[in-house]
């Protein structure tokens, strides 16, 4: 402190909530320093490690500015070797010249390092859900069955809207200047969802839509083009209604399958499973599973073991009937379990402390007699690890839902629906609920929707984010996660 501070008459000793300190006069301009070569006297190089434990106490920082609190320079220059910047929310500037140097958000209590290209959490404070903030209206093609969001090295983050409307095509978002911007248009036939995977470090996308070629229906499968950075035909794949696609690898082998809802007027039909030929590098059939109007497909692992689970809607009589979780065992999926549903639309698997979970989204129930009825339970199952089976865990009323989705916020776990239409209305609430241990899953943020078909989330340096797509208008919306 003898070789830092300035002269006497500068400083005086102050005390605030019960802790001493130093209080320089505000005449001092020149910050606090001192060669290192003094302190360190027995050491020709500085050490690689070292503490400097201090309070500082700032009274308050003028937005949008970046305050070092701390650095080191190459003695003789002010060529920076290490820095800590003070800022509220306001991240500084991360690329080769910033490297190694440190940021503390004063207002999300985190602190952050620059590796040349990207800031990371050292110690992050934990973040808290505090409210939900209406952020982009997305006017796409046409009405939007489903969205899909992914990034892509070197390029950044996209999102793929499945788009209703032939005529219009589907089109793929980019995140530019905080915000999903058109990218590139593809010319799609009813389309109904999209999945993104990636084999080999090449980039696809798979859509369920209703192409007719040579008689057929047939979904299509796109490439990442890197020179010409757009997607690209690739192959097709003959599918009948397709509804969903998932993609998934076992054993350094990848996979898809698709959700055939219906040929014709039969909705008790196969849906297929795919395996990729790393010889001649195209999708091959591998296995066949008898579904009823599929709906979902979703792949999750339990431990050693692979699972697959079909959200069954409609056998052409009744929408209550079974959806089915399968098991990989011996080079195929075998059936697990069978769960009664009701038009279920779709699953969600998520695992909170070591427990796993799945939830499903039922939308109608049609009965063999009588009237169609929008407002009905949907259901979360847990896994038993004594009956090794999924049971019932809790009971949550939505109204025709089509989808759930699993995020987190620090510690918080969260599941938001989309809640479609209660026979009258396509104007509801999508509801977000917070997962509160015993109690369950309990209903926290209320979100006004329209037509609300599918939920993704996603975050970007700008934040965490929330869309959703409506299946009943141009409009999707996406919206910010407030923390604190």
């Amino acid at each position: 402190m003898s070789k830092a501070l300035p002269p006497p008459g500068h400083v005086r000793m102050v005390q605030s909530k019960g802790s001493r300190g130093l209080r320089l006069a505000s005449a001092v301009a020149a910050p606090l320093n001192f060669p290192a070569s003094q302190i360190f006297t027995n050491c020709y190089y500085f050490p690689s490690e070292f503490s400097l434990v201090a309070t500082v106490k700032i009274q308050t920082l003028r937005q949008k500015t970046n305050e070092y609190i701390f650095s080191v320079v190459r003695e003789g220059s002010d060529s920076l070797l290490l820095g800590l910047r003070v800022s509220e929310n306001h991240r500084p500037p991360c690329s080769r010249p910033e490297q190694g140097q440190l940021w503390f958000n004063a207002q999300g209590k985190g602190l952050f390092i620059c590796d040349g290209l990207t800031v990371s959490p050292v110690c992050a404070g934990k973040q808290r859900l505090d409210y939900v903030e209406d952020y982009q209206d997305l006017y796409t093609r046409s009405e939007t069955l489903d969205v899909e969001v992914f990034s892509i090295p070197s390029e950044g983050l996209f999102m793929a809207a499945a788009n209703k409307d032939s005529r219009s095509g589907s089109g793929i978002y980019r995140w530019t200047n905080a915000s999903f911007q058109l990218y590139q248009n593809i010319s799609t036939q009813e389309a109904r969802s999209w999945k993104h995977f990636t084999i080999d470090n090449k980039i696809f996308l798979v859509v369920a839509a209703n192409f007719r070629e040579a008689g057929s229906e047939r979904s299509v499968i796109y490439q990442w083009h890197r020179r010409r950075r757009r997607f690209v035909r690739y192959q097709t794949l003959e599918t009948h209604t397709a509804q969903d696609w998932e993609a998934f690898r076992i054993h350094n082998h990848s996979f898809l399958v698709v959700a055939n809802h219906r040929r014709d007027s039969n909705h008790n039909i196969h849906s297929v499973i795919y395996r990729w030929n790393p010889d001649t590098k195209l999708f091959e059939v591998n296995q066949t599973l008898l579904t009823s109007g599929a709906y979902d497909w979703e792949f999750f692992t339990v431990g050693p073991y692979h699972f697959l689970v079909v959200a069954n809607t409609f056998d052409g009589r009744t929408t209550i009937i079974s959806s089915t979780i399968y098991v990989w065992l011996d080079g195929s999926f075998q059936t697990f379990q069978s769960i009664q549903t009701v038009g279920a639309t779709d699953w969600e698997p998520f695992q909170i402390d070591g427990r796993f979970f799945l939830a499903v989204a039922n939308s109608q129930k049609i009965p063999d007699r009588g009237t169609s009825v929008y407002s009905i339970n949907s259901t979360v199952y847990e896994l038993n690890a004594l009956t090794q089976t999924f049971i019932r865990f809790q009971d949550i009323l939505t109204h025709s839902a089509l989808d759930w989705e699993f995020f987190t916020i620090g510690d918080e776990k969260f599941l938001v629906v989309a809640n479609s239409h209660d026979g009258g209305s396509y104007s509801l609430n999508s509801v977000v609920y917070r997962w509160q241990g015993y109690e369950g899953f309990v209903p926290v943020h209320s979100l006004p929707t329209f037509g609300c078909r599918d939920w993704e989330d996603f975050s970007t340096d700008e934040g965490s984010f929330l869309i959703y797509s409506s299946a009943k208008s141009r409009l999707s919306k996406v919206f910010k996660l407030r923390n604190y």
